[in-house]
């Protein structure tokens, strides 16, 4: 049995990292307290060195090894926040680091990897060869591997977050974050609920892991760590088909709650946090607000969900964010079969600009299966207000003896 670490464990991984991160501020959301009734205070770790929170973890890991172990060097495989970590914290310290980055790994992520001095080996198609290859090197060069989450030192670096959260929210009641391989929530986790014991109160614990990458709840309905077959999803920070066995027995005595949440509703969060919070915040790094938009977590007290990352792909952003809008219905794709002559676009398009509609995208063709030689097909990506409106501008046409019919993702 793992034992959990103790307060005074974690505020002396505080006072050691105190040097090298950032206390990132916790700043009300009044756009999300009024969802929940109740208080949102949004811990913002997307403005933490790095851009994550994973520089807590790994510079503590790496602040515990010996001078001969330093003299070794350190290696690490991740596609992302790890890397960084990881790599600015072998700067800090003057150890050598290796990082194992699968092809196809989002360029920003690469360029800040090497940027922080690290060596990067591109090589295999997923973050599980990378894994691989790290280990194969640890094992052929005697360099360290440091693990993403399945280490104490790591889970204690990482409770920090929950540290500061306590000292700038000493009343919080409920706390949100994900969970990939679990390190994050099992420190978060156990030093809040520590902090918040010491001064007689009470701390709830929830984690939020997307639907296509939901390994903890069978975990937990097992009694141990199992491995899933995962799905595709855009919060790839949490994609990980097994928690880890140090953490996930931390979550199995401490966290409260395990919720999931679909891919609308991360992209909801994240249209969400760009336009009322005015942060940039990655897809895992917004799984929090997600449950909160979805209706999942109801906070009864002031309520923290951690913005854990804030490394996201310009190119993904911009899809992300038309998804966002698409599934907060004020985005559509409409398909609208008409008579092949003259002045049917304009009318169409006359139609939309009465009621308010904006035409993003037009594809106009003569081409497609049943097609008869007298018909066309126009095909518009409209933005609206939202559901009510975007029924508003079908009616119209509707009303126009045109035929609209929504087109789904």
């Amino acid at each position: 049995m793992t034992a959990v670490p103790s307060l005074a464990e974690f505020s002396a991984a505080a006072e050691s990292l105190s040097e090298v991160i950032s206390h990132t501020p916790t700043e009300l959301s009044r756009a999300l307290s009024d969802i929940v009734g109740a208080p949102v205070l949004l811990k913002m770790e997307n403005l933490q060195r790095t851009g994550s929170f994973k520089i807590r973890g790994a510079t503590y890991r790496l602040a515990q090894l010996t001078a001969e172990e330093r003299s070794r060097g350190v290696v690490a495989a991740s596609a992302g926040n790890h890397a960084q970590g990881v790599a600015l914290a072998a700067q800090s310290l003057g150890i050598p680091a290796t990082i194992f980055m699968p092809l196809g790994v989002p360029v920003p992520k690469l360029l800040a990897t090497r940027g922080y001095g690290a060596e990067v080996v591109l090589e295999g198609e997923t973050v599980a060869t990378s894994l691989r290859l790290a280990a194969e090197f640890a094992e052929s060069t005697g360099a360290v591997l440091i693990p993403p989450f399945n280490h104490r030192d790591v889970i204690l670096g990482q409770g920090t977050l929950g540290l500061e959260i306590f000292q700038d929210v000493p009343d919080v009641d409920t706390v949100i974050m994900g969970i990939g391989g679990g390190g994050l929530i099992a420190g978060v986790a156990a030093a809040i609920k520590q902090a918040a014991a010491e001064a007689g109160r009470t701390v709830r614990v929830i984690g939020v892991q997307a639907e296509n990458a939901a390994a903890v709840p069978p975990s937990l309905q097992a009694g141990e760590p199992v491995e899933i077959t995962t799905h595709p999803t855009i919060a790839d920070g949490i994609l990980v088909a097994r928690p880890g066995d140090i953490p996930f027995e931390i979550i199995q005595e401490l966290v409260d709650e395990v919720v999931t949440v679909t891919e609308d509703d991360i992209a909801r969060a994240l249209l969400v946090l760009l336009e009322h919070a005015k942060v940039v915040v990655e897809p895992a790094g917004a799984v929090g607000v997600a449950a909160i938009l979805a209706g999942k977590v109801r906070g009864t007290g002031k309520t923290v969900p951690i913005l854990s990352g804030g490394n996201i792909d310009p190119m993904l952003l911009q899809r992300v964010v038309s998804h966002g809008l698409a599934a907060a219905g004020r985005y559509a794709t409409v398909r609208i079969p008409l008579p092949d002559r003259p002045g049917q676009l304009a009318k169409v398009s006359e139609i939309l600009a009465q009621v308010g509609a904006n035409v993003m995208e037009v594809l106009h063709t003569r081409h497609g299966h049943g097609l008869q030689i007298s018909e066309m097909i126009l095909q518009l990506s409209i933005e609206t207000r939202g559901p009510e409106h975007t029924q508003l501008a079908l009616d119209t046409l509707r009303a126009a003896r045109f035929e609209p019919e929504i087109v789904a993702d």
